[in-house]
Formats: structure tokens, C-alpha cells, sequence
């Protein structure tokens, strides 16, 4: 059995928030996406990444979700102020007018907002995406593959400040780092609950990452 890369103080600390809070949540339901701003052609490859960590988590997807119709949604914008103009969106981000300047005064070019259900669960995820140079460098199949790993779990907010997620093959092929696959997979292990506010749920996970390999 090949080693676990990650040890249970860095599985904590991927989901220990700047202000000290162990915070873990997965979806609670089955994923419905729908992805605004983007060409047709590049929508196969968005939706590919989406269905493809999806798989990796033995979660579901679905064309619509009952209570939301679209419970991801994930927008492109060439400028935060698009994100105002959007028809009927402030009615699902109350917070949108201070929420966009925020942004623009950050220099941010992406942000998440995360909707939850009873349980704890993720119900939605509404992800923007400021399409700066800094992005617009990245092929589609990256930057989707990025922004799911970033949608699948509740992170920490510094998560992945000082390594991606992501790495790149002898090839130059990018992909998921593997420790952060497995990691993906056992948080959505049925044995474990869907929310958990106590780090002690780190060794569980960490426990499980072992397991599964």
C-alpha cells in the first residue's frame, strides 16, 4: 500500500480557516451545472472536468436540481461590474452590489459562494471568474479542472495558497495531484457525514485516504 502523502496535520489544516475555524462540508446532493459567458465550443470541455471530478468523488450529477433547477453555476466575466448587469442575480446574491465592489477593489479574479443545506451539506455553489490575463493563459480543461477541485469540498480559504491542487506530468499534461484525489474521494465516503465542525473529522479522513489506496 503506497504511502499517504498527506499527514493528518495537512488534511486539517486544508480545511482550517484563517480565523481558526475547522470548517468540512461535501455536497449534499446530486450536481446540477450551468456555465454562463462562455463560447459553445468550450462548454464540453468546462462540463468534462465537472463530470470528471464528480466521478473521482463517487458523488452524482444531474440535469436539474428540483428545488434550485442549477444548483453550480459558474460564471465568466470580462469585468466584475458584468456581474451586476446579469438579469435577476441579485436576487439569488442578495449582497451583489457590495459583493462586486469588494472584488474590484481586491483585484480579485475569482471568488465562490457556498449555499447549504439543513445537514450541513452543500445544496449550491455559484463560482465567478474574472477572465484576467492571469486566467485567460489557462486552456479550459485546466481552468474548469481547478475550479471544480475548488467546488467539490468546502477548502479553507487558504487551502491552496501555497501549493495548487493541480501539477504537471513529464508531459506536460496537468492534472490532480494524487493525494488531493484520494482526499476528494474518502470525504465523500457514505460512512462520514456530509458537514463537520470538529478537526477531529480530519483523522477520519485521513484515515480513510489510507484506506482507499
Amino acid at each position: 500500500m503506497p504511502a499517504n502523502p498527506l499527514t493528518p496535520a495537512a488534511v486539517t489544516a486544508l480545511f482550517t480557516r484563517s480565523d481558526g475555524r475547522f470548517l468540512f462540508a461535501r455536497w449534499g446532493r446530486p450536481i446540477a451545472p450551468v456555465i454562463f459567458g462562455v463560447t459553445e465550443d468550450s462548454i464540453p470541455a468546462l462540463k468534462g472536468a465537472i463530470e470528471a471530478v464528480v466521478a473521482l468523488a463517487g458523488h452524482r450529477m444531474a440535469e436539474t436540481d428540483p428545488e434550485l433547477g442549477a444548483n453550480l453555476m459558474v460564471f465568466f466575466v470580462r469585468d466584475w461590474d458584468e456581474l451586476t448587469a446579469t438579469p435577476n442575480l441579485d436576487r439569488m446574491i442578495p449582497d451583489l452590489g457590495p459583493l462586486t465592489a469588494r472584488l474590484k477593489a481586491a483585484d480579485a479574479n475569482q471568488y465562490r459562494i457556498f449555499r447549504f443545506d439543513e445537514a450541513g451539506g452543500i445544496k449550491a455553489c455559484f463560482v465567478f471568474l474574472r477572465m484576467d490575463d492571469q486566467l485567460a493563459a489557462l486552456d479550459a480543461e485546466t481552468l474548469a479542472l481547478s475550479q471544480m477541485v475548488h467546488s467539490v469540498l468546502l477548502w479553507s480559504d487558504t487551502a491552496f495558497a501555497d501549493r495548487s491542487a493541480l501539477a504537471r506530468t513529464p508531459e506536460g499534461t496537468v492534472v490532480l495531484r494524487p493525494e488531493i484525489g484520494a482526499l476528494i474521494r474518502a470525504a465523500y465516503d457514505p460512512v462520514l457525514p456530509a458537514a463537520a465542525e470538529d478537526a477531529s473529522h480530519a483523522l477520519r479522513l485521513h484515515a480513510r485516504i489510507g484506506a482507499g489506496q
